[in-house]
């Protein structure tokens, strides 16, 4: 029971519910992207099962979008998972190498435009006046919501929270393990036997996960989201 208490009483809750609601809503962005680009590229199976859509309900899988992201709370990191995947029929696509590819980049794609958007409107409001630039450096600091009163408050936090959570979530699907966007981008890159080969490992992608999430191997990839936010807070 007092390791429970531990546990909430250094997790700022309000922070950690708005960045599950930006979570959520980047998960259905990524994989709208996902469905979308797929359709474009002729394969409408996705299309038809409905995952063109920006309804979260649409793209909820228990494990990556509920489980994994409330392990994430004891290492202390933004929230990070994963979607349910689209579904994706290789045959119907036109050029199913290259467009299998272009679909799996679309999703981190989607990601890393909701993370520039959020970086664009953070630096305007630093220039809109010394107190807003200084509530939003705070805020870059802090990562919460122990900040003055302010109308932009609730602005700058949901923007801070959609730049580093959408970041994160780009880079950790370009990782190369099933189910994440980049194992089937290496997929395509790799010769018949290799790919092939690749995909027998794919049933043990989840516990590789696991156990990278363990061992703290998921703090690398905020490094650049650390130099983002130090990018933001120079100007």
């Amino acid at each position: 029971m007092n390791a429970i208490t531990d546990l909430t009483s250094r997790i700022d809750l309000p922070a950690v519910a708005v960045q599950f609601v930006v979570l959520l809503f980047s998960l259905t962005l990524h994989e709208a992207a996902h469905a979308w680009t797929a359709s474009r590229f002729g394969d409408h199976t996705a299309r038809l099962l409905g995952r063109v859509s920006l309804d979260p309900r649409r793209h909820i899988d228990p494990i990556g979008t509920l489980l994994f992201p409330l392990l994430q709370l004891v290492t202390n990191l933004p929230l990070i998972g994963w979607a349910k995947p689209v579904p994706v029929n290789r045959s119907r696509l036109r050029r199913p190498e290259k467009d299998q590819m272009l679909v799996s980049l679309a999703g981190p794609g989607a990601n890393l435009l909701a993370a520039a958007a959020s970086m664009a409107l953070l630096v305007s409001l630093k220039f809109l006046s010394p107190q807003t630039g200084a509530m939003v450096d705070r805020m870059v600091l802090t990562q919460s919501f122990a900040q003055p009163q302010s109308v932009l408050a609730p602005i700058v936090g949901l923007l801070v929270f959609t730049l580093v959570v959408n970041l994160a979530l780009a880079l950790f699907n370009l990782l190369p393990i099933p189910p994440l966007d980049g194992h089937w981008m290496l997929h395509g890159l790799l010769p018949y036997n290799a790919s092939r080969a690749l995909e027998r490992f794919a049933s043990y992608g989840l516990l590789l996960l696991y156990g990278l999430m363990f061992l703290g191997a998921f703090r690398y990839l905020f490094v650049p989201v650390q130099w983002a936010l130090l990018m933001l807070l120079a100007l």
